[in-house]
């Protein structure tokens, strides 16, 4: 593994290590299960969306339309999966298919995707008032019971974090298909004259990514036990910061499955510490940046040291 390789992984590790160092100075009672349990509350959901988004900037595209889609799969798991399951599962696995299918219109007609992505994000944001006009909607039971579970030890969130950093590696990162993946984003040219369709590979890709995203939802819902259609609309800024924070780019196909998990914590962590501070909401999203913009400037010398080394 070159320095460049390592860095990628060691400085979201030392950033979210930092962040939790100075939230334990300014709040030590945090430094319990319980604490830790509050401290990542909101960590699965923002997890899961960073993935969806590191998937489709596997590919070099962007996506803006995550957090409306999310906000929809939430409004379908309060409302449809709660009171009809067959249905709801039916529905999910529509939103799935239909993000597949537009990785596949945006290759095919090469359209730019964060044009597309955008004008996705008002047709899920308008489907997502459709199916619940007003914030309400209930967790099903088994959902809600999953997500509030107590493992001993390891808070659920963390536990949970460190299942979702591990399977993607190994799905993306040591497997035959997830390289066959990252090469298109890194040489689409060299997969085609591989003989791999590349449009089967966005579709698979964004297809991943709708499955991550309707994850995501669903686990939203389980913690906050209701839905409305701008529920996670901030996601889609979050999960473009947790995938870059967490050493991906958006060219190349140079992402790091682990490391965006450790950006969503970091962000997570990010929320709390700023509320340890009594800063109010506004400034909070100002001093989220001003924290990615550190990590990056310090990934950026370490790059520097790395191509002179």
């Amino acid at each position: 593994m070159n320095v460049i390789a390592r860095h990628r992984i060691i400085l979201p590790v030392v950033s979210l290590a930092v962040l939790l160092a100075a939230t334990f100075w300014l709040q030590p009672r945090a430094m319990s299960y319980f604490g830790l349990n509050l401290l990542f509350n909101l960590a699965v959901p923002i997890a899961l969306a960073t993935i969806a988004q590191m998937l489709i900037i596997m590919v070099n595209d962007i996506d803006l339309s995550v957090g409306a889609f999310v906000s929809l799969a939430a409004c379908v798991t309060a409302t449809i999966l709660n009171d009809t399951p067959a249905l709801g599962v039916l529905v999910l696995a529509l939103m799935v298919a239909g993000y597949a299918a537009m990785g596949v219109v945006i290759h095919r007609l090469e359209l730019p995707a964060i044009v597309v992505t955008l004008g996705m994000s008002f047709i899920w944001g308008g489907l997502a008032l459709f199916v619940l006009p007003s914030p309400g909607g209930t967790s099903p039971g088994w959902l809600r019971t999953l997500m509030t579970v107590k493992p001993p030890l390891i808070p659920a969130a963390v536990l949970a974090a460190l299942l979702i950093g591990g399977i993607t590696h190994l799905m993306i990162m040591r497997s035959g298909l997830g390289t066959v993946l990252r090469g298109v984003g890194g040489n689409t040219r060299s997969v085609a004259r591989a003989g791999w369709s590349v449009t089967r590979l966005k579709a698979l890709a964004y297809g991943l990514a709708g499955f991550f995203g309707v994850l995501s939802g669903m686990a939203l819902v389980g913690l906050t036990t209701s839905a409305d259609a701008n529920i996670a609309l901030r996601y889609t800024l979050l999960s473009i910061a947790g995938v870059i924070l967490g050493g991906g780019e958006f060219t190349g196909g140079k992402i790091s499955p682990v490391g965006a998990v450790i950006g969503a914590l970091t962000l997570t962590l990010a929320a709390s510490f700023l509320s340890f501070l009594r800063l109010s909401p506004d400034w909070q999203i100002g001093a989220q940046g001003a924290i990615l913009i550190l990590v990056l400037t310090a990934r950026l010398l370490f790059n520097r040291k790395g191509v002179a080394a």
